[in-house]
């Protein structure tokens, strides 16, 4: 087929219009004559370099598998052409040295089209773009078709995943994460670890019962990610957050406070600790990159270094440090990279950092907030002095029911656009599992934006990114996915816009209402409890005909999921709605029982009896959602540190079965002598009156 020259082929689509036609994540950067095509005679798949490199048949069967995963045949002879080539086999005039090494081209013909890459990474991004543009499955399936230039804006772009804080993948989902991140066209996989990775000479490093990663696993992971092109970079805390060790009395003297969470610099054996760490690490992870963490380190000068930061000042202390352990580590001969968060507040001192630490290292700086009048606080500490620079969003998702989009999505969004702006190489988006009980397959659409934002050149669209995802991931074409993603955003918005402290939904779903703290929050989510629930019920219900018009949906586990989720923001609203309702059902019942009226015996009775049921909605709910959780953790998760989250279900389903048994003894109490205790007595709200 020739390839068509000139700019008009390659006039790029408006950003808006390229996503809506073809919904492709991350959109490309010039996109031209959109089509499309039947495969009702399926497809033909040639690969004139596969049988001279290993490479590029990875590519070719990735591709095939992904349309016999839809039911279309690979291998009829008329069907449509697809041909991936490399650009030394292939060239063309507009494949730019500014393309290379990640960018691709794809031209299009009636019934054909060629993937063309510089490098096998350009060419298998080329087509993970390709995939995307299939619609449907079997016979009636349709591949759109566009001639597409695109090549990425930052060079490393990746998410960090917290393995510290109690889910622990299983190495089975974790293939799964780099398959969907190289599908997406991330290319970095960092493992963050306080204490969960193996090292053979730290014993008591890791927690038995399934709690540690192995170095047989991690050896086998990295193998299976360089097949995708995705690097994986170990983040091992070497100063901060070292809790988990440094709890054990063997390591206590190492700290800065005893049993605390920060090494106390100056001492020899923290050092030889650290090195010993990393020495382990280096032969297990071959990659160019080793993370140190270094972060949060607010212990510092509250013990052993007191008197030194006193007199010097804890950035300069820190720094210190900070450089020895890079010093200490260069015989490694990796590129560090360190949280940005401590050395950010002394740019004077960053920039007196010696030339080996600034060659040596990467600063990845770090803020989970939105910030509309921008992020260069956080970034240009580093750029300033020469050292290279990563940004680091977050998606939110840290002590939530369900992650908080609303502020991840502009995080990514502003915080990457403006590092692109400002010199950075790459994007490190992170996930958190700080109360232990996030869920894995509720992050994808955290990670899909940071791919979106982290690959576009400039500012990523998030309305573009939101009507693309249900079709991109889940083959949604009806856009319910797409509106149950944004009620339940709505519904969380609402939700935190009540709350003095915005993100304690998870705080919100623990506590109980009749607490003093509970009582607080009623108060400040009464007005608004019923519309939380009718967004969150509402996506509920969106997912179930979403799935009940496309039974070949894909990723149906993230939908589980999301559904998981909005169950668990509809319980915060009817756990406070029935507690309201109880208190003034027994109101009523304790005010009638100087009655001598019969009806009115009875309807303090039947008061009673209303209540009994009404706890039993909130007993029962948690109970269900322990289920539902249960079944959504060891989806992805090893089953370490479940049976903890668990008990907070139990405890909680426990706490309204007593109260259920408590009514039920009133109820004869109450037939017996017409009396009952007053509702402070038994510790219920006072019942809520309304003008």
């Amino acid at each position: 087929m020739n390839f068509i020259l000139g700019a008009i082929l390659f006039a790029t689509a408006t950003v808006a219009s390229a996503q809506s036609a073809l919904r492709l994540i991350p959109v490309p950067r010039e996109v031209h004559g959109i089509a499309a095509s039947p495969l009702a005679n399926g497809v033909r798949i040639l690969c004139s370099g596969c049988a001279a490199n290993a490479d590029d048949q990875f590519a070719a069967d990735d591709l095939s598998a992904t349309f016999q995963s839809r039911n279309i045949p690979t291998t009829t002879a008329n069907g449509f052409r697809i041909e991936l080539a490399r650009l030394a086999n292939h060239p063309v005039p507009e494949f730019t040295d500014e393309m290379k090494p990640e960018g691709y081209i794809i031209t299009s013909a009636p019934a054909s089209l060629i993937v063309i890459g510089a490098t096998a990474e350009g060419l298998f991004y080329g087509v993970q773009t390709v995939k995307q543009l299939i619609e449907g499955e079997g016979a009636a399936a349709t591949l759109h078709t566009a001639d597409i230039r695109d090549w990425p804006a930052m060079r490393y772009r990746g998410i960090s995943d917290d393995f510290a804080r109690g889910p622990l993948p299983t190495v089975e989902f974790q293939k799964k994460q780099i398959r969907t991140m190289a599908a997406y066209k991330l290319n970095i996989y960092s493992l963050y670890f306080q204490h969960a990775m193996e090292y053979k000479g730290i014993p008591l490093m890791g927690p038995p019962g399934g709690g540690t990663f192995t170095q047989a696993e991690a050896r086998e992971l990295v193998a299976y990610a360089a097949r995708y092109h995705i690097t994986v970079i170990p983040e091992q805390e070497s100063f901060g957050h070292l809790h988990y060790l440094l709890d054990w009395e063997q390591y206590s003297p190492l700290a800065e406070t005893p049993h605390g969470d920060v090494l106390a610099p100056g001492q020899a054996d923290g050092l030889k600790l650290t090195h010993q760490m990393f020495a382990e690490m280096a032969g297990i992870y071959p990659g160019p990159f080793l993370h140190i963490g270094a972060d949060e380190t607010s212990d510092l000068g509250r013990g052993r270094t007191k008197p030194q930061v006193d007199a010097r000042g804890v950035g300069s202390v820190y720094l210190d440090y900070l450089q020895q352990i890079v010093t200490d580590l260069e015989p490694l001969k990796r590129k560090l990279l360190f949280w940005g968060d401590i050395a950010m507040h002394d740019p004077a001192l960053v920039k007196q950092l010696p030339d080996n630490f600034k060659k040596n290292t990467i600063a990845v700086a770090w803020e989970y907030e939105p910030h509309p009048e921008g992020f260069a606080r956080w970034i240009t500490p580093f750029t300033d002095a020469h050292i290279e620079t990563w940004v680091s969003p977050g998606i939110n998702n840290w002590s939530r029911v369900y992650p908080n989009y609303n502020k991840g999505l502009s995080n990514m969004q502003q915080f990457t656009a403006q590092g692109q702006q400002l010199g950075a190489t790459g994007q490190l988006n992170t996930i958190w599992d700080d109360d232990g009980e996030t869920l894995a397959d509720n992050n994808w659409y955290g990670i899909l934006f940071g791919a979106e934002a982290a690959w576009h050149k400039g500012e990523a669209s998030i309305p573009g990114f939101q009507s693309s995802y249900g079709a991109s991931f889940h083959g949604d074409l009806t856009g319910k996915i797409d509106q149950a993603q944004k009620e339940v955003m709505t519904a969380i918005q609402i939700l935190g816009d009540a709350l003095v402290h915005s993100d304690e939904s998870d705080f919100a779903f623990w506590i109980d209402p009749w607490s003093v703290d509970g009582q607080r929050k009623a108060a400040q989510i009464r007005p608004v409890v019923s519309e939380v629930r009718l967004h969150a019920e509402r996506a509920i219900v969106l997912v179930a005909e979403a799935r009940n018009a496309g039974p070949a949906l894909r990723e149906t586990d993230a939908l589980d999921a999301l559904d998981l989720g909005a169950r668990r923001i509809d319980l915060i609203g009817l756990k406070f709605q029935v507690s309201d309702e109880i208190a003034a059902r027994y109101a009523a019942a304790w005010a009638l029982q100087n009655s001598t009226k019969e009806e009115d015996r009875a309807e303090a009775s039947r008061q009673l009896s209303e209540i009994q049921w009404r706890m039993q909605d909130i007993s029962k709910t948690y109970s269900l959602l322990r289920d539902l959780y249960k079944e959504a953790w060891l989806k992805s998760n090893r089953p370490y540190y479940l049976s903890y989250n668990l008990a907070r279900y139990d405890l909680a389903t426990q706490l309204w079965l007593q109260r259920i048994d408590q009514v039920e003894a009133l109820e004869i109490q109450w037939d017996n002598t017409h009396t009952i205790p007053s509702p402070a007595k038994l510790g219920i709200p006072p019942a809520i009156t309304t003008k």
